[in-house]
């Protein structure tokens, strides 16, 4: 019996029994990411490309979550692990019914080219919304639960999950073919690696993608300093270009002279699968002796591994999933349940929730209100249902529901005929003849989203400011100028500013998937108590902030920010509920490298859920600027409920870093761990009506 049939051998074995009996030319096209048949060996053609961010993406059918950065809102590991394994059973469902009718096309495998846990540092990055926030702690957590959620713990994989883009990559999306971004030593162990090291070393994550920058001269999907991480990290997955990124190498870094150089740097530096073009060169760039035969089974026995840990050339327990278990009513439900912790209320002046027996006709107003778009985010797959959030309160309200769509989302006007403004006038009447009106604006991913996708052609994708554009900043001035009590909803990936103080309420939800219209209403009229922390600091003017091109992380993120500067308009981790849970007692104590930390929480107000937040302060002098979140956990208490919860926070979460990127638990600094449910920061603490409990903790 042929080893790689052997079922009680490795995966390992099995892999390498299987490229042995390959031929050096047919090992060198499975690495291309549309990988052909071998049937004398029973390989059947498999494309490597499929993409799950929030949600089977590309390939018909199947739930849609609300985009990363709004299930980083929920700041709830099990939630996100939840989501995953939905995706990660709709995946392989659809993979069986699509592999039954011979359709082994792209976006229709098992590999999944999620989650993106770069570091959103900068609120210009359009493809920030597609990442779990700014803290590399809380991607680290998130993270960790996503490609959890995604492969399962069985024998086989269920599906495979890849961490992206490998590293130091956060724009600008007009420069990435051809940036190099510069990160110190200090930077790159502080912030910009850490998620990485987690998922690789905690979470197994099966797959790893480059980047297409360079970080510190090399590119990111030829770099050896990359490379070498990987091995020490223990990492036994394959690596994948980000797509046409190695062509870059010779086009656009010109660090490579040709094509062929181009694949031996990529392939020398652990680059096993080419999302391009570049790989149809390998046997050449053999043949010119550029690389090793060795080299080329190595990458191919990588890729033939992956494969047997998804049970390709076996008999699963997943092989009976199939399109019942595509969107089906529990999927739904948890869809839902994402929604609703997507939402981060930041302002209330008791207007929330609305009170359905005092209001009888509402306006919807906004170019937010009835789009689908606005629901999705990119990388985003097809709902049968949409639930837009004019629909959503419609179908929980038994009044008159008055809309208009007040503005176009960019342009000067709705109709091309028509003057500036031309439904200006309609959102003004609406607003006039209603009691209360729920103003619905933001962004979608034409606006913010990766280069070439997006229709912000003039930044690439990125934002060149925080502002609504113009005709929406027109829209919001017009309708609260009315006078009636306004409830702003934003919808957008990331940080903007409405520039008014006069809305009643205000209340951001990213993107929140197909059922997000729901969960806002439900969080308008109550049925919900929001409990979203913002996993991005959310800022005034982009003027203040570092350039976009600086990826050093000082004066960046909450944990470096210059408070003097005046510019945070929201900080990270603040969201209001309509409870009370405070923080009421805490203690923490250091054993064996792991801090025992318990905090007593009590709910002076209604029933609600929120996050027990932890963040650390040293006095080192290798310390961040300010604070770092260290532990966090999702609460659920019912009025006037209380509860112990118990956090065991390792040593090297509450570390520092210093120049040379060594990190260490500094003994002789003062450290105090900060137990509420914000940051322990002076505006968070104005803006919640909230002081954290600060304990002490000898180390």
């Amino acid at each position: 019996m042929e080893i790689y049939k052997d079922k009680t051998k490795s995966f390992e074995e099995r892999a390498k029994d299987l490229v042995s009996r390959m031929t050096l030319e047919e090992r060198c096209e499975q690495l291309k990411f549309g990988a052909p048949a071998i049937e004398r060996l029973g390989v059947q053609a498999y494309n490597w490309w499929n993409e799950g961010l929030h949600g089977v993406a590309r390939a018909g059918v199947a739930t849609m979550f609300p985009q990363a950065v709004g299930l980083a809102a929920s700041f709830d590991d099990e939630l996100l692990r939840s989501v995953a394994e939905v995706i990660s059973i709709e995946t392989r469902a659809k993979y069986n019914e699509y592999s039954k009718h011979g359709d082994r096309d792209i976006y229709k495998g098992l590999t999944l080219w999620s989650p993106n846990i770069n570091i959103f540092r900068d609120p210009r990055w359009g493809r920030g919304h597609e990442t779990y926030g700014e803290d590399p702690y809380l991607t680290s957590r998130l993270g960790c639960a996503f490609v959890r959620g995604i492969q399962g713990d069985g024998e086989y994989m269920r599906a495979a999950a890849c961490a992206k883009h490998f590293a130091v990559h956060s724009g600008p999306e007009a420069l990435r073919h051809e940036f190099d971004a510069i990160a110190t030593p200090k930077d790159l162990e502080e912030t910009y690696l850490p998620a990485f090291r987690a998922l690789v070393k905690e979470a197994k994550v099966e797959g790893v993608m480059g980047a297409y920058n360079r970080t510190n001269g090399e590119p990111c999907c030829g770099s050896k300093f990359l490379y070498d991480a990987l091995c020490d990290w223990g990492f036994n997955g394959y690596f994948v270009s980000d797509c046409w990124a190695i062509k870059d190498f010779h086009e656009n870094h010109h660090v490579t002279a040709t094509a062929e150089e181009s694949v031996a740097l990529a392939l020398k530096n652990g680059c096993d699968v080419n999302c391009g073009s570049t790989y149809i060169l390998v046997y050449k760039a053999y043949q010119d002796g550029m690389i090793t035969e060795e080299e080329i089974t190595s990458a191919c026995e990588h890729l033939m591994r992956t494969r047997m840990r998804l049970g390709m050339f076996d008999e699963t327990e997943f092989d009976s999933l199939n399109y019942n278990d595509v969107e089906n009513e529990a999927h739904k439900e948890v869809n839902l349940e994402a929604a609703r912790n997507a939402c981060v209320l930041l302002k209330n002046d008791g207007i929330l929730p609305l009170d359905r027996s005092k209001i009888k006709t509402i306006g919807v107003v906004g170019p937010n209100a009835q789009s689908q778009r606005a629901l999705m985010g990119n990388y985003h797959g097809t709902a049968s249902r949409y639930e837009t959030i004019l629909r959503g309160i419609q179908d929980s309200f038994d009044g008159r529901v008055l809309f208009s769509e007040g503005c176009h989302l960019f342009r000067g006007r709705v109709e091309g005929l028509g003057l500036p403004g031309d439904r200006i006038a309609e959102a003004v009447i609406v607003a006039e003849h209603s009691d209360v009106v729920i103003l619905c604006v933001g962004l979608d991913e034409t606006l913010e989203g990766e280069q070439g996708d997006a229709s912000n052609t003039d930044a690439s994708g990125d934002k060149i400011t925080l502002a609504l554009p113009e005709p929406q900043r027109l829209l919001v001035k017009k309708v609260l100028e009315v006078g009636k009590p306004t409830v702003v909803v934003v919808v957008s990936g990331s940080s903007l500013n409405i520039e008014s103080d006069k809305e009643n309420a205000l209340l951001q939800v990213f993107y929140p998937g197909s059922t997000g219209g729901k969960a806002v209403a439900e969080v308008l009229f109550g049925e919900t108590s929001p409990s979203g922390k913002l996993p991005v600091t959310f800022y005034k003017d982009v003027h203040k902030l570092p350039d976009f091109t600086d990826y050093s992380m000082r004066y960046r993120t909450y944990r470096n920010e210059r408070t003097e500067d005046d510019n945070v308009l929201f900080p990270f981790g603040y969201g209001l509920s309509y409870g009370d849970i405070r923080v009421t007692g805490a203690s923490a104590v250091c054993e064996n490298g792991v801090v025992k930390a318990t905090a007593s929480l009590k709910n002076f107000g209604r029933a609600t859920k929120d996050v027990l937040q932890v963040y650390f302060k040293s006095e080192s002098a290798d310390a961040v600027r300010n604070h770092s979140l260290c532990a966090f956990k999702k609460v659920s208490l019912g009025e006037g409920e209380t509860a112990e919860v118990e956090l065991s926070i390792p040593e090297a979460d509450i570390s520092v870093v210093n120049e040379f990127g060594t990190r260490y638990l500094d003994r002789n600094a003062k450290t105090t761990l900060y137990f509420g449910t914000s940051q322990p920061d002076a505006q968070s603490e104005a803006l919640t009506g909230k002081k954290c409990v600060a304990v002490d903790l000898k180390l």
